[in-house]
């Protein structure tokens, strides 16, 4: 077994390997850019070694830097964790020739599998059923519309190479083909370096069911079951669970089976999985599964196939990169209880999942019942330059819907303030009846996203709790001396003061009339919320509203109030006083860059017309290509960016004026 090894990654998974290594005495070799000098993946493992500036390309995506970086250090393996240069196999070769250990598989077996094209060639001589579709090298424009059309819309345009998401487009129709195509090259060519795609049939009733391999040296390959990733947004996994709804032992042994064939095919060594979509119009069915792709690597959703089997994934990593064999046959492994995983970004479902960048002023996790994997502490930024995974929580119990109801509760329990974050839509996706019942498709999402995205006002109760605290913040920010500083009073009559509280959807108008000791009863326009605070411990209580009790937490900045009421997060804007401009700025005349990005396409000059909702300008961040469009009708008054340009946060990109004005 290694006595050292170097963590060629950053954040989550590189803490997760981290504690294995550790409980495994195995000492780890942490690596970092510019940006991550104190981050927490640095301050767990035993020493550090800097490799460069923020941009992945100059650090994490650097393999002469990583490679010196273990030769340094004296580790004796590297392992790559997941994304980067786990899938890269000049990078795993690289190692070899460095007279180091990989821990993944060989070169030949990611290369295998590096393109979706001929991966699916390899699988379908090795007897895996894999989508209809075209997977061929060429890659003209026409030609490959002319395959779209014969394969029958709706289709699904693939970068061959990557994943995660990236470089997909679903097209539904053959006039929308062109620009899709066009789209899913640039994404592609930007995220993985190759801009070739494939066509797919796209199944109107698709589960996402991949199966967990593993292969040691000697030639054994046992799988650890299956879990279902059908919960989507942007093809990317939202909510994942193991063992899959419904699965019956016949299709789990026939798609287990079908996964050790693939992997047998290219004689794989250590951690893999082998993604399958399943046609389920008429339920799950052993012949209506194909073969997607094979990430050779561990997958972000490990953790609910180790909660149901049992077993530490990293662990058997580590022990078959060093030679050992497979720590369980076939048979001795077996499915206990039910697993989910919800992945906690750093987003806005609001508006289309946009990732969202900011520092994280409060962070706070369930403290029992859920494990909580995560890279980032309280007061750490989530930054435009990597993905903004803030923790994944992960639940285990004896049946679905205890786990499920333990996932929920979990989430709950979660606090994130300083950025935008998912939290809530997670939780609204925990409790969505279709999920609940076990009927997970890859368009469940997207058919709810009203219901599971609209960002919803605050209601009586939390409008209630919140003036409250914003009172009692203002007394303590305006005392002047020890007798100020007791709050609020009065000789004569109740204390009664305005507040204003600015929130998502707008603004209330209310008055906190103070009826005695944290007793207080808040008034609107034609109703009135009776509140008493029980009990107070740095910004959390218990307050009684109508003979019901509910836990909260508050969480200030100098312009911001976040509240955690009952499950739910509702955040404030405390504007400055002293500012005398209007909160509301005419924001539909400016196109805004949500964050920092790159100008890939301009599509308008100064002077054009445009409709509501008509691309304007398209960019790049987080690996990602965002469209921005025009939110109403108008004439381009002025321009202030180009292609090629770096943008940052909140800039202002261009500026409509009404087609009538002059």
């Amino acid at each position: 077994m290694f006595s050292k090894i170097l963590i060629a990654n950053r954040g989550e998974i590189a803490c997760r390997i981290i504690h294995t290594a550790r409980r495994m005495g195995i000492r780890t070799v942490a690596v970092y850019s510019d940006a991550d000098i104190d981050a927490r993946h640095v301050g767990l493992a035993d020493e550090a070694i800097h490799i460069g500036a923020a941009a992945a390309s100059e650090s994490y995506l650097s393999k002469e830097r990583i490679i010196a970086a273990a030769q340094r250090s004296d580790a004796e393996a590297i392992h790559p964790g997941y994304g980067f240069l786990s899938e890269n196999a000049d990078f795993a070769e690289a190692v070899e020739v460095a007279g180091l250990v990989f821990i993944g598989p060989s070169p030949a077996s990611i290369r295998a599998m590096g393109l979706k094209d001929a991966a699916k060639a390899l699988m379908e001589r090795a007897g895996v059923p894999v989508v209809p579709g075209y997977h061929g090298d060429k890659q003209d424009a026409a030609f490959l519309a002319e395959r779209a059309t014969e394969i029958g819309y709706p289709v699904l345009i693939k970068a061959r190479a990557g994943g995660g998401g990236k470089g997909m487009r679903r097209v539904d129709r053959t006039e929308d083909f062109t620009a899709a195509l066009e789209a899913a090259r640039r994404e592609a060519k930007s995220a993985f370096g190759d801009d070739a795609v494939l066509i797919e049939k796209y199944l109107t009733q698709p589960r996402h069911i991949e199966i967990q391999v593993f292969g040691d040296s000697q030639g054994n390959v046992v799988h650890l079951f299956e879990r279902d990733c059908s919960l989507q947004r942007r093809h990317q996994k939202v909510i994942e669970e193991a063992p899959a709804p419904g699965m019956t032992e016949e299709m789990r042994n026939a798609m287990g089976e079908a996964a050790v064939r693939a992997a047998r095919a290219i004689d794989y060594r250590g951690a893999g999985t082998v993604e399958f979509i399943a046609d389920v119009s008429d339920g799950l069915s052993p012949e209506r599964f194909f073969f997607m792709e094979m990430n050779t690597r561990l997958q972000v959703e490990h953790p609910v196939t180790e909660a149901i089997a049992g077993v530490d994934l990293v662990e058997w990593q580590l022990r078959i990169a060093g030679g050992g064999p497979l720590p369980k046959t076939q048979a001795e492994l077996a499915i206990d209880g039910w697993a989910f995983e919800a992945r906690l970004y750093a987003e806005d479902p609001s508006r289309g999942f946009l990732p969202a960048t900011g520092t994280l002023s409060h962070l706070r996790f369930p403290e029992s019942d859920a494990r909580v994997d995560t890279g980032v502490r309280q007061g750490d930024s989530i930054t435009p330059h990597y993905d903004p995974l803030i923790a994944k929580l992960v639940v285990h119990a004896p049946t679905r819907q205890a786990a499920l109801a333990k996932l929920t509760r979990a989430l709950q329990h979660t606090q994130v303030a300083g950025t935008t974050s998912n939290v809530d839509f997670l939780i609204r996706l925990s409790l969505q009846p279709d999920f609940v019942a076990g009927h997970p498709d890859t368009g469940l999402i997207d058919r709810e996203a009203e219901a599971l995205t609209a960002a919803s006002a605050p209601d009586d109760v939390a409008l209630a709790v919140a003036a409250i605290f914003e009172v009692e913040g203002m007394a303590r920010s305006l005392a002047r001396d020890p007798w100020q500083s007791l709050g609020a009073w009065q000789l004569w009559g109740e204390v009664n003061r305005p507040v204003t509280l600015r929130h998502i959807g707008g603004h209330a108008n209310c008055r906190v009339i103070t009826k005695g000791q944290d007793l207080f009863s808040v008034h609107f326009d034609d109703r009135a919320v009776a509140v008493r605070i029980i009990g107070r411990s740095d910004g959390a209580c218990r307050v009684e509203i109508d003979g019901r009790q509910l836990s909260a937490d508050v969480f200030r900045t100098p312009h911001d109030m976040t509240l955690f009421l009952d499950g739910r997060t509702d955040h404030f804007h405390r504007p400055d006083p002293l500012d005398g401009a209007e909160e509301e700025v005419a924001g539909s005349d400016r196109l805004i860059a949500p964050m920092p990005g790159l100008i890939k396409i301009v599509r308008v000059r100064e002077g054009d017309m445009v409709a509501k909702g008509e691309a304007l300008i398209i960019m790049e961040a987080m690996k990602m290509e965002l469209t921005l469009t025009a939110t109403r009708d108008g004439v381009v008054e002025s321009l202030h960016v180009g292609e090629g340009d770096q943008t940052s946060e909140s800039a202002v990109l261009l500026m409509l004026r009404p087609e009538d004005a002059q």
